[in-house]
C-alpha cells in the first residue's frame, strides 16, 4: 500500500522537492559516511580518523595526505546512476518536479539527466586553483604528476570544490534551496538519516503536507513524515517512475 499511495502522492503533485543523502548513492556502490560498512566505520591507513582528513585545517596543513586520501576513498569516476537518479531525472523532465537538493558530491543525478541539481556540499568534478581561481575539472586532479594538484596558470595549489569540515555551506545555494523547499507542495527525502545540520535543517521550511521519507532506517523526521517506506530508494522510485 505505501508505493501505491507514493504514486498517488506523486500523480496528484506538480511541485516536487526532492532531498537526498548518501544513501541514494550506495546503490550505485559509493559507500556512506556513517553506516558499518561507512568511510568513518572504515579502518583507515592514513594516520588519522576521515573526519580530520576531511577537515579545512587538515587540508591547509596536510596536503599530501589529504590528496592521498581523497583520490583513494572520496572519488568514485566510474559510478554509473541508478534507477532513484533516472526516475528522478523522468520527473523533472514530465514537470513535476522542479528541483533535486543532494548532499552528495558524485555528479550522479546530472549524469542521470537532472538540470536543477543544488549540490550543498559541491562536487568532486569541480575544483579550482587557490590563487587565481581558474577552474579544474576531475581528470586534472586523477591525472596531476603531483601529489597535489598545481595551477597550469600561475602555479598555485587546487583545491576540490567540496565542502570540508569546518568550511560554511555555499548561502547562495542555501537560500535557492529554502526557497524550493517552502513552494513546494511534496517534498520526498531519501537515503538521509537527517542527522547531518544544517543541510537536515531545510526540512523545516517545508509547510506542505506530503512529506514522504524513503530510507532503509529510521529518522528523526519520522514523526512529521506522511508517509514513511523503509525501503532501497532506487527500488522505490524505480518501480514507481520507470
Amino acid at each position: 500500500m505505501t508505493k501505491a499511495r507514493l504514486k498517488e502522492m506523486i500523480d496528484e503533485s506538480s511541485n516536487i522537492v526532492f532531498f537526498g543523502g548518501a544513501g541514494v548513492s550506495t546503490e550505485s556502490n559509493i559507500p556512506d559516511f556513517r553506516s558499518e560498512e561507512g568511510i568513518f566505520k572504515a579502518k583507515t591507513q592514513y594516520g588519522y580518523p576521515p573526519e580530520i582528513i576531511l577537515s579545512h585545517s587538515f587540508f591547509m596543513s596536510h596536503r599530501e595526505e589529504f590528496y592521498d586520501f581523497y583520490r583513494n576513498v572520496m572519488i568514485y569516476k566510474d559510478a554509473k546512476p541508478n534507477p532513484a537518479h533516472f526516475a528522478l531525472a523522468k520527473l523533472e523532465q514530465e514537470g513535476k518536479l522542479k528541483a533535486v537538493i543532494t548532499q552528495n558530491i558524485d555528479n550522479l543525478h546530472q549524469m542521470a539527466g537532472s538540470k536543477e541539481v543544488l549540490e550543498l556540499h559541491g562536487s568532486v568534478f569541480r575544483n579550482y586553483c587557490m590563487d587565481c581561481y581558474k577552474d579544474y575539472g576531475l581528470e586534472d586532479i586523477l591525472e596531476s604528476p603531483e601529489i597535489v594538484p598545481k595551477c597550469k596558470s600561475c602555479g598555485g595549489n587546487i583545491k576540490p570544490h567540496v565542502v570540508l569540515y569546518e568550511e560554511g555551506l555555499d548561502n547562495e545555494i542555501i537560500q535557492k534551496a529554502v526557497s524550493y523547499i517552502a513552494q513546494a507542495d511534496m517534498l520526498i527525502i531519501g537515503g538521509t538519516s537527517l542527522a547531518v545540520y544544517p543541510a537536515a535543517g531545510l526540512v523545516e521550511y517545508y509547510t506542505g503536507d506530503k512529506l514522504v521519507l524513503i530510507n532503509k532506517s529510521q529518522t528523526s523526521y519520522d514523526s512529521r513524515a506522511n508517509l514513511i517506506i523503509n525501503e532501497s530508494i532506487g527500488k522505490v522510485l524505480g518501480d514507481i517512475v520507470l
